[in-house]
């Protein structure tokens, strides 16, 4: 697919460019509504083609805690028996919880850890009908309730049985910047890992006690301007740190629902990667 439909298609996702807009564009690069019309489902995420993890056994449920203003909601995913396991945060993309992100904790949950996936849209207390209209609904989130309420999720975990203590955590896009936020904001956080996240102030670094582990798609230029800088606050300061570029990948590459941004090697790298991450500094 031609690189500007994509590079198009992140802008309409990420700023603000109206829906009119970005078909107009597209049109124009396409040549035709026609030929517009048949890029949008290679575009967009089809979650009812989430590769659902069924491979051994699991124990599953959804939870609830007290959010700044509303009730939070989470997905839980842990091995069958019940123990004590470490726990690792899965934060989703500017959609909010869907049956990609729930796919995403069971694969982490199968390495042997507690995976927790909040939803940052629960306290709005409606759910979103397109992936669209979930877009807009993060833009009506004041970024300090998003931050407290993911700080809240780890205030959850002393109440479960089958916690150790321990825990880290993982996000996507916007949950990436979450992840590096969380890295900044909680001393106590073993480790932070961020998919294509935006990344935090310099002046913010320091407080970074967390190991960090970064992935970034080569292509993407929008999140890739802060990486250099983030990099050279993390060394300055020592801060344990891996960070890898994937060449030929796009923003949201480990995303196997959106057939257009989706590249496996990468993915699965990045995800073996993720979980030795977390094997070394979590469990």
């Amino acid at each position: 697919m031609d690189q500007r439909i994509i590079n198009l298609y992140d802008e309409y996702t990420h700023k603000p460019l109206t829906r009119k807009a970005f078909m107009q564009q597209l049109v124009m690069l396409t040549g035709s509504t026609a030929a517009a019309m048949s890029m949008l489902p290679l575009l967009e995420s089809d979650f009812k083609t989430a590769n659902i993890t069924t491979e051994g056994e699991l124990f599953t449920e959804y939870i609830t805690y007290p959010g700044v203003q509303g009730e939070m909601k989470a997905y839980v995913a842990r091995p069958e028996k019940k123990k004590k396991y470490p726990a690792i945060i899965v934060i989703h993309e500017n959609r909010g919880l869907n049956t990609h992100i729930e796919d995403v904790a069971r694969r982490a949950a199968m390495a042997g850890f507690l995976a927790i996936a909040p939803n940052a849209l629960a306290p709005l207390g409606k759910p979103a009908a397109t992936e669209d209209e979930a877009r807009q609904l993060f833009t009506t989130l004041k970024a300090e309730d998003n931050t407290e309420n993911f700080m809240r999720c780890i205030d959850y975990l002393p109440a479960r049985e089958d916690w150790n203590g321990k825990f880290g955590c993982v996000g996507f896009c916007w949950g990436g910047a979450m992840a590096n936020t969380l890295a900044v904001k909680v001393p106590a956080l073993s480790a932070a890992v961020a998919f294509y996240g935006r990344q935090p102030e310099a002046a913010d670094v320091p407080k970074i006690k967390a190991a960090v582990q970064l992935h970034y798609g080569a292509l993407d230029e929008r999140v890739n301007a802060g990486m250099a800088a983030y990099e050279e606050a993390m060394k300055a300061n020592k801060i344990v740190y891996e960070q890898y570029v994937y060449e030929g990948a796009n923003h949201a590459f480990h995303n196997d629902t959106s057939t257009a941004r989706y590249n496996e090697a990468a993915a699965k790298l990045a995800w073996s990667r993720t979980i030795a991450f977390f094997e070394k500094y979590v469990k």
